[in-house]
C-alpha cells in the first residue's frame, strides 16, 4: 500500500497523457458534437472509461487512436439515447480560441457538420480533422474501410449540398 497522498506510476502517466492531449480532445468532442458542454462530457466519459483499463492499454501501440475510438463510440452511443436531443442551455458557456481565416466560414463549416448523421459526422472529424487513414478510421469505428469511403463520400456530398445553401441565402 503506498503512503496517503502519493501516486503511482499509474496515475502520473495518465494525468501526464490527459494533460497533452486535453485540448486536442476536447476539439475532436467538439467537432463530432457542435457543443463545448456536450464536448466536455464525452471527453471525460471517455477518460474514465480510459483510466480504467489504463494499465493495459497504454502499452498499445497506438494510444491515441484507441482513445478516439473511445470517443467516436461515447458519441454515437449518445446520439442513440433521446436525452442526446434536449437543450439544457440556450448558448454555449464557452468559446473556442479564435482562429486563423474566416470567421463565417468556419460558422458554416460547423453548422453544416452539425447537421449531419452521427455516423458521417464521425468519419469526416477523424478523416479530416484528426487526419486519421481510412484505415485508422475502420478501425477507430469498428467498421470495414469501404463504410468510411462510403460515408465519406455521402457525409461531404452533404457537406457540399449543405454549404451550397447556406451560399444561396
Amino acid at each position: 500500500m503506498r503512503p496517503k497522498g502519493m501516486a503511482d506510476d499509474r496515475d502520473t502517466t495518465f494525468v501526464e497523457y490527459v494533460a497533452a492531449h486535453m485540448v486536442q480532445l476536447r476539439r475532436t468532442a467538439y467537432l463530432l458534437c457542435g457543443d463545448w458542454a456536450r464536448g466536455d462530457d464525452l471527453v471525460q466519459r471517455a477518460l474514465t472509461e480510459v483510466y480504467v483499463r489504463w494499465d493495459r492499454i497504454r502499452e498499445a501501440g497506438s494510444l491515441d487512436a484507441y482513445i478516439r475510438a473511445v470517443l467516436v463510440h461515447r458519441f454515437i452511443d449518445d446520439r442513440r439515447r433521446a436525452w442526446a436531443r434536449v437543450r439544457l442551455v440556450a448558448a454555449v458557456p464557452d468559446r473556442a480560441a479564435p482562429e486563423a481565416g474566416d470567421p463565417a466560414a468556419r460558422l458554416d463549416l460547423r453548422s453544416a457538420l452539425a447537421r449531419l448523421p452521427a455516423r458521417q459526422r464521425a468519419v469526416l472529424v477523424l478523416r479530416f480533422f484528426c487526419d486519421q487513414s481510412v484505415e485508422q478510421t475502420a478501425e477507430a469505428l469498428g467498421c470495414a474501410p469501404g463504410t468510411v469511403k462510403s460515408q465519406t463520400s455521402l457525409g461531404l456530398a452533404a457537406m457540399r449540398r449543405l454549404l451550397t445553401q447556406t451560399e444561396k441565402t
